[in-house]
């Protein structure tokens, strides 16, 4: 496969977008409401210097945190980290204690020597973060390959869960998604880093172009900016222990570990919504119904017409909407 065939092929690759950017996007069902929250994303500048880290068996997981109160986990997606959930933390912070971390081979995560980075112990090293957090139990909010992590710990630690939001993400039927098997080879090969992400970190533009991963994956031809593009894909470049681990993270992807879980989901008493970006040709927008009617719980679905995977960083003000509506649904009891 060239790199044309791989590009307009598609993959399941994410970056990032900004609110008021959706002004700039022609022909897109979903307004703004009227009196959104319009306060101000976190730029890189004070994301950079907002990060902690939590020393836990996994390594020291890196996270920002905004907020207080009941936890809020926001999940990201591949090959993306917290600055994903730049817009959503600000606007969620006076609700709750809004915490975005990198997963283990992602982001700036120091993952420790010979740890795995599969789908399994992504989930194990949220319990460990919620552990040293001292976090009991928390909201989930997540997209793309989070979404499946965020499936994983409500079937699996229901009693740490309250609540799930998930954006466009792997279904139990649409995992992993076919455009993602050219990623998974080339993983396997150690070739993807080198051969596709470096160069669109080279190239911004080719990055943001249609041909790149932001015409890919975003509505908004301006994103992802350079900040995002830096963030994101620099530290997955800058050692080969770090392209190493990225493609052990692909690699994880490959086996469906969502087979089976529909009727857990059935059992959970968790309110669950789902919002669903339904231009998105990575994952099919036709799973959206059946996710969100999995659920025992289920607050129903919201389809964003004209929006691709990542639309969370492109309409951080319909997560926050969203969120709250989801929070006021979960029963009051006493959490920390």
């Amino acid at each position: 496969m060239n790199r044309r065939t791989f590009l307009l092929g598609g993959s399941g690759l994410l970056a990032a977008g900004s609110l008021g950017a959706i002004a700039r996007v022609p022909g897109l069902a979903v307004a703004a409401a009227d009196g959104a929250d319009t306060r101000p994303d976190l730029d890189a500048a004070e994301f950079h210097a907002s990060r902690k880290f939590a020393r836990t068996a996994f390594g020291d997981i890196a996270y920002v945190e905004r907020g207080e109160g009941p936890a809020a986990l926001f999940l990201h997606g591949f090959p993306l980290n917290g600055f994903q959930w730049r817009g959503a933390l600000p606007r969620l912070a006076p609700y709750r204690r809004c915490i975005a971390p990198d997963w283990l081979g992602l982001g700036y995560t120091r993952v420790a020597p010979d740890q795995p980075v599969d789908p399994h112990a992504q989930a194990a090293m949220i319990l460990a973060l919620m552990d040293a957090l001292g976090i009991d139990s928390a909201d989930l909010v997540a997209n793309d390959s989070g979404g499946a992590i965020a499936q994983l710990l409500l079937t699996a630690h229901p009693q740490r869960v309250r609540t799930v939001l998930l954006t466009n993400c792997d279904t139990e039927f649409d995992n992993p998604p076919p455009k993602l098997l050219p990623v998974i080879e080339l993983s396997r090969q150690g070739r993807f880093v080198d051969e596709w992400l470096a160069p669109w970190w080279q190239d911004k533009a080719l990055a943001r172009s249609p041909q790149g991963f932001g015409g890919m994956c975003y509505a908004d031809p301006a994103h992802p900016d350079d900040d995002a593009i830096d963030m994101y894909f620099g530290p997955l470049l800058s050692t080969q222990r770090r392209k190493a681990l990225t493609h052990a993270y692909a690699l994880g992807l490959e086996r469906n570990v969502l087979e089976g879980i529909g009727a857990r989901l059935g059992r959970s008493r968790a309110p669950a919504r789902v919002l669903w970006g339904m231009a998105d040709d990575i994952f099919d927008p036709a799973q959206a119904q059946p996710l969100a009617d999995a659920f025992g719980r289920s607050r129903g679905l919201r389809k964003l017409e004209g929006y691709k995977l990542f639309w969370p960083e492109e309409r951080p003000d319909v997560i926050a909407e969203e969120a709250q509506r989801l929070w006021a649904a979960w029963a009051p009891q006493r959490v920390r």
